[in-house]
């Protein structure tokens, strides 16, 4: 099955590799007022007004990978350059080289398809964005469900439409394809940079005015003394001085022990003497106490029985 450019329809040469890094079935897609704020984009301009929302389409994120310069990717300014350079028939070095460098960058290219399933056997084309720049999609300020990506044709026409998906982790899988786009056309800061980096090593040239890099690692054997300051170090004299006295303090405070059993016998011969000092039990009454009352309750009438009852 022979290729097609996903942006304009043609065919691909036969060493064409495509690799389709997102898909997303359900995207809104929206008519966008101009940009009037140097902050960004608002989505809650676009879902204000039913009238601007133009239809669900599905978006794909394809990589297209030729040995051959691809005429799609070309801008409108490169264009112009080359065929002013073929009128005048001579170019000078440097837009020979730019040339150079823009065709060995047009080997791989990324692009943002929307395209219409209203027709599921054949999906028509709706607008495609080339993926150049970081710009060409950018999030809203307001959500992170909607972006708005800059869409162009084959005459170099371009236009910005809004696109909003209804899961929030559509919106996190997009921005991750498009990371790895990123990170594969050379657009991020870090891979750039660290591609020219190796490109200088491998040539065997290096950037004069870049400052060579400083190695901060601890050789063996070296090690890092980290001073704290007063606050954290040894305990002041006077505070030494003053936890000592607070401990001797609590020493000094001790409970009374518990009374012998010589001082509880004592105190039960004593009863005034226990009153004050502890509880006992009265002692039991003597014979001598007991004749004496029994003797006392006859004098009252009160006389026991043969068996010690009332008579």
């Amino acid at each position: 099955m022979d290729l097609v450019d996903p942006a304009t329809g043609r065919a691909l040469p036969s060493d064409a590799i495509q690799r389709v890094l997102f898909v997303a079935n359900a995207v809104h897609v929206y008519n966008i007022p101009p940009l009037t704020s140097m902050r960004g984009h608002s989505a809650t301009a676009w879902t204000a007004d039913p009238s601007r929302h133009i239809f669900t389409a599905r978006l794909r994120v394809i990589e297209t990978s030729t040995s051959e310069p691809l005429a799609s990717s070309l801008t409108p300014s490169s264009s112009s350059s080359s065929t002013a350079t073929g009128a005048s028939g001579a170019a000078p070095a440097s837009s020979s080289s730019s040339s150079s460098a823009s065709a060995s960058s047009s080997h791989l290219k990324v692009d943002l398809v929307l395209e219409d399933t209203s027709s599921p056997s054949t999906p028509q084309l709706f607008a495609a964005a080339p993926y150049t720049h970081p710009s060409a999609v950018e999030p809203v300020v307001d959500s992170s469900r909607f972006f708005a990506v800059t869409v162009r044709d084959d005459q170099g026409r371009k236009a910005v439409l809004g696109i909003g998906f209804e899961d929030r982790s559509d919106a996190f899988d997009l921005a991750i394809a498009l990371q790895e786009a990123r990170r594969g056309l050379g657009l991020d800061s870090d891979s750039s940079s660290g591609g020219a980096q190796k490109g200088g090593q491998r040539g065997g040239t290096a950037d004069p005015d870049k400052e060579p890099v400083k190695d901060y690692s601890l050789k063996e054997g070296e090690t890092i003394t980290v001073n704290l300051g007063s606050k954290f170090g040894r305990r002041r004299p006077q505070q030494h001085e003053q936890q000592q006295a607070e401990s001797a303090s609590l020493q000094s405070f001790a409970l009374a022990p518990p009374p012998s059993i010589s001082t509880t016998s004592s105190s039960s011969a004593h009863p005034a003497d226990a009153a004050g000092g502890g509880f006992a039990l009265p002692p039991p009454p003597t014979a001598e106490d007991v004749k004496r009352k029994r003797r006392s309750l006859r004098d009252l009438g009160f006389d026991d029985g043969q068996f010690g009852e009332f008579a």
